[in-house]
């Protein structure tokens, strides 16, 4: 019996001491933010078959050279300095001391080179190429690396924006990474770059997993600012949540199954705002919601017909009832918080039913269907769609309504195949880019929306000189232009409304119109 009761005492002893074991890993508890979607990425190679959420994610693990900052100027990133030569077709970047890779290696200009090289190399196809290959404005004609803290850029001829588009988030920031971010057959595998979060898991439709990156080299102290400041990883992990119904996120937000829903409907802020367990932050960002429309189909290559569209339109109504009245309708591409959306593009469409009716008939429609490309992805974009639709049917037009997943949508825009379409476009915080993002040849860029030489060739200027002044000659011919052609009818600049739970602390909206988890924390 004693050796019973000792065997007994030993076994209790061993499970007390297991139980221990077991619980040790949980004492050490790890904080998670988990930040809804609402859609999937695209993937995980900057810039390369990507979206607005791709992007979001992406830039949490790469960096490049220069990035922008809150109120829509270019910055430092990796690099500390930038020197541009006198006739501007150099730019010489100095790199920052002690940044490292995911994977433990120094950063180094051998690095920028590599990334540089791949990007150039029309097999990764990188969204950007175009701009820097001699089909865009300059053409990079080689990138020297005299020691290893030194990159030099050299271009074909001088380019205005040539740091503005190397910080766009659609070009993935022309992050650099690391070698090792391929597999041994040079296939993509995953991004080791050099941002305050690493790469984790990626379960399709489900989540992305980010970890922290403890060896993460802030380029700035204090507050964040846009995606040059302070950036500082504050949690152990970063979860970004795959939610597509937005009705489905708001209810996981109040049920704590998620701390931050970036982008709730603008119709829940009144609700959200006065829930005690919530935080709001608002910001008005630069991105564009449009009405596009293909100027090649055998309808709407009628100007006449674009413009009877745009006089059926009540814009500032369509604005006032999607996005609840946060935001002022705007029909110049050139975003209301621009320092060049001047008095000059406060002239719009007038909403003129009568009008409408007479361009009709100039244009000779007789009822012939038109489609209206639209997702539920962006509740915004979908309630646009069916306001439009309302109206266009109002004044005689025979107008319905194609839903289609946000992917399928993505791709039919990629192509031009579309006669009508409600779109948003991520911000572009330089005029230019803001006009380059629907401006080009639609025999080598499909997705381009207007084509017409003439404006092209303001648009070119307008990315060559400096002078501000000039270049607000030249934005605001674009917009006399722009409302007489009617490539497309301009709706409004979003509202970037975030919701998130009380215990996060840190959490901003941004005009850059992406969550940011960098600088933020929460509470148990």
């Amino acid at each position: 019996m004693k050796m019973r009761s000792n065997t007994r005492a030993l076994l209790a002893g061993c499970l007390t001491g297991l139980l221990a074991v077991a619980a040790g890993p949980a004492l050490a508890q790890t904080s998670v933010l988990r930040i809804a979607l609402n859609a999937d990425i695209r993937g995980t190679n900057p810039g390369v078959n990507r979206d607005d959420n791709t992007d979001a994610v992406v830039l949490h693990v790469v960096e490049g050279l220069v990035g922008y900052t809150e109120n829509a100027g270019i910055a430092p990133l990796l690099a500390e300095g930038v020197a541009v030569s006198d006739d501007g077709l150099s730019y010489t970047f100095t790199l920052r001391q002690g940044v490292k890779f995911h994977n433990g290696a120094e950063l180094t200009a051998q690095d920028v080179a590599w990334s540089w090289q791949r990007y150039m190399d029309p097999k990764t196809e990188w969204r950007c190429l175009s701009e820097f290959d001699g089909r865009g404005r300059a053409k990079v004609e080689a990138v020297e690396t005299p020691d290893a803290q030194t990159v030099v850029f050299r271009l074909n001829k001088p380019d205005a924006l040539f740091l503005a588009t190397l910080a766009r988030t659609d070009c993935g920031m022309a992050g650099i990474l690391h070698k090792d971010s391929l597999k041994a057959d040079g296939s993509w595998d995953k991004p080791i770059g050099t941002g305050p979060f690493t790469f984790g898991e990626w379960r399709r439709g489900e989540f992305v997993r980010l970890a922290k990156f403890d060896a993460y080299a802030n380029p700035g102290e204090g507050k964040a600012d846009g995606y040059v400041g302070s950036k500082r990883p504050l949690v152990d992990e970063v979860r970004f949540m795959v939610i597509p119904d937005s009705a489905a996120a708001k209810a996981a937000l109040l049920r704590g199954d998620v701390d931050i829903v970036p982008d709730v409907a603008n119709a829940d802020v009144k609700e959200l705002k006065a829930n005690p367990d919530l935080s709001l932050s608002i910001a008005q960002n630069m991105g564009i919601s449009t009405l596009l429309m293909q100027t090649r189909d055998p309808l709407l290559s009628n100007v006449k017909l674009r413009q009877a569209i745009a006089a059926a339109l009540d814009t500032a109504e369509i604005t006032k009832a999607v996005t609840e009245g946060l935001a002022r309708h705007n029909n110049s591409i050139v975003p209301l918080p621009s320092a060049y959306h001047t008095p000059a593009h406060d002239m719009g469409y007038t909403h003129d039913p009568t009008a409408a009716a007479r361009l009709l008939q100039e244009a000779g429609y007789k009822g012939e269907p038109l489609v209206i490309l639209t997702n539920k992805r962006y509740p915004q974009t979908f309630s646009s769609s069916v306001l439009i639709q309302a109206m266009l049917q109002a004044a005689g037009i025979n107008a319905t309504l194609e839903v289609l997943e946000w992917g399928t949508q993505l791709d039919r825009y990629n192509k031009g195949n579309y006669q009508l379409m409600a779109f948003p476009y991520s911000a572009r915080l330089d005029p230019s880019l803001s006009y380059d993002s629907v401006m080009g040849s639609k025999e080598k860029q499909p997705r381009k929306v207007w084509d017409s030489p003439d404006a092209q060739a303001l648009l070119e200027k307008s990315m060559v000189i400096s002078d501000k002044a000039e270049r607000q000659q030249i934005f605001d011919e674009l917009h006399r232009r722009f409302l007489e052609e009617v490539p497309f009818v301009m709706l409004y600049n979003g509202v970037e409304a975030s919701a998130f739970r009380k215990n996060v602390k840190g959490y901003e909206a941004s005009v850059l119109s992406k969550p940011r988890a960098w600088e933020v924390t929460i509470a148990d």
